[in-house]
């Protein structure tokens, strides 16, 4: 087994000039120069000022790897650095990128700026026997990046336990795509997208880390950069660090019995000025996002109820699919307005196969969530049957035909359900998964609080991102240029055969 390095450095805030040195330093120890398309995709995942602040890779971080690679590369060695993500939640990556501060930083180091909800979605034909799929789609950029850096942001999850690098893979696909196989197979997803590019360098913002949820996270100042040339081992060792055994984190120990990297400690060489000891010992409190719906609102006026997926799916909860949606979405409100939980009217959600009681007041809604949502009983006056809509996903989602709901034909079709349902105590949505972005427009619109897509604040910035959007997809149709289209295998950059090579030597290694 090669022996992974890892580098745990100290760093206790956001000095470009201080990570820059570290960043640097490392590359040198990893003896790794970029070249040729030179492609850096950090967490954006959702940003606004003054509200969601925690969740992403932090502009000052990302300098200092701009700069980094910057020093480190030699004349005529790079023909493009570039920085490209797509954001969460249906935003604009245009808006979300603006929030962030991104531009100053990208216009500094003389860099592209590569949005991919707005780039050509490409195919890339999967090879392990294990896939979910034949192909997935990714942006260009990706497929086409000669030197890949990957820098996520060190946070917990309420899908996937944590996020770290090799989750961080969600952002390179755009939201027709991502949502696919977003579901109890979500850690599969994970480590099916590893084999569309595999990272030179991983550099993880944990100088303040993201606490319990995703997009909403409790900061942590673990005052850490982590950094390495192997996604597995870094994820394990940043699982370490917070007290877990990355062989129970599910898409980290998949992609490790793919042949991608090693959990043991022994085949990894952790250097740096921290050692493992001390980070441990600061992370001990760090608090982890996995947790089933029906205890995450226990005490509040949402009062939820999680029955198992269809039986096909060989597992008695979906942990990365709508019940992880809803802990988010709730917590998005309570962002938006901190009397949400003081003000919110008492509702119900149902989630799988539940055949329990619901002790339902009269005038209270019961949202029947997603295609798997199956209940019979009495709801007031009402006789209720929720059958399961549910269809196997990998046999009736196809990515060549996956269509895209913006946020304004989301919040039509939310708003038109429950119009159609007022008389109702009943609300039936669906969709597998359903959505953060849908589950937090039925919440807001159910519950009576704010919607968080209408905020004052930033109305101007997101109509002038949708319409900037619009337009610039506008411009590619009129120009001929594809959405979605076939990359021949000649066109794809050096850091994107990484996996073929990865499972060729696995191969032979077995056959040895």
């Amino acid at each position: 087994m090669t022996t992974h390095r890892v580098f745990l450095r100290r760093c206790s805030d956001y000095d470009p000039t201080k990570i820059r040195g570290i960043v640097r330093e490392t590359l040198e120890d990893l003896n790794l120069r970029p070249h040729g398309r030179v492609l850096v995709k950090p967490n954006l995942v959702i940003v606004q000022k003054n509200a969601f602040v925690n969740a992403h890779t932090r502009a000052e971080f990302t300098d200092g790897v701009l700069g980094a690679l910057r020093d480190r590369e030699e004349p005529g060695a790079v023909k493009e650095l570039a920085v490209g993500e797509r954001c969460g939640i249906t935003m604009p990556t245009r808006m979300v990128w603006g929030q962030a501060d991104y531009g100053p930083v990208v216009r500094k180091h003389r860099a592209k700026r590569y949005l991919f909800d707005e780039c050509t979605q490409v195919q890339i034909p999967l090879t392990h026997p294990d896939r979910l799929r034949d192909e997935v789609f990714t942006p260009e950029p990706i497929a086409r990046a000669d030197f890949f850096v990957n820098l996520p942001k060190f946070k917990a999850h309420p899908w996937t336990t944590v996020t770290f690098s090799l989750k961080n893979y969600i952002g390179i696909q755009d939201d027709r795509h991502r949502l696919i196989d977003h579901d109890w197979a979500l850690n599969q997803k994970i480590a099916d997208l590893q084999e569309i590019i595999q990272p030179n360098l991983v550099a993880i913002d944990a100088i303040s880390a993201g606490q319990g949820r995703m997009l909403t996270p409790i900061p942590f100042d673990m005052n850490l950069v982590i950094l390495g040339d192997n996604q597995v081992a870094v994820d394990a060792v940043c699982s370490r660090i917070i007290g877990l055994d990355p062989q129970d984190i599910d898409h980290i120990r998949i992609c490790s019995e793919r042949g991608l990297g090693s959990l043991d400690l022994a085949d990894i060489e952790i250097g740096g000025d921290v050692t493992l000891a001390d980070a441990q010992e600061h992370a001990k409190d760090f608090q982890v996002g996995l947790k089933r719906v029906e205890h995450f609102f226990q005490g509040s006026r949402i009062k939820a109820y999680s029955g198992p997926p269809p039986a096909e799916e060989k597992t008695d909860y979906c942990w990365g699919g709508c019940p992880g949606a809803v802990e988010e979405s709730i917590e998005i409100l309570r962002q938006v307005d901190e009397r949400t939980d003081d003000i919110i009217r008492p509702m119900h959600v149902v989630f799988g196969a539940y055949d329990g009681p619901l002790n339902v007041s009269p005038g209270e809604k019961v949202i029947f969530m997603g295609d798997c949502a199956r209940w019979k009983g009495r709801i007031g006056k009402e006789d209720v049957d929720i059958a399961s809509e549910y269809k196997d996903p990998r046999a009736h989602k196809n990515p060549h035909h996956a269509k895209m709901k913006d946020i304004y034909l989301k919040m039509f079709s939310v708003l038109k359900n429950i119009f159609s349902s007022r008389k109702s105590q009943v609300v039936r949505v669906q969709g597998c998964p359903v959505s953060v972005a849908e589950q937090t427009l039925y919440l807001a619109q159910l519950g009576g609080v704010k919607n968080p897509y209408l905020k004052p604040s930033l109305a101007i910035p997101f109509v002038y991102s949708w319409f900037a959007w619009r337009f610039a997809q506008l411009g590619r149709w009129l120009r001929g240029i594809p959405y979605q289209a076939r990359l021949p295998s000649s066109e794809r950059g050096a850091a994107q055969s990484t996996w073929v090579k990865s499972e060729e030597s696995t191969q032979n290694q077995t056959a040895k």
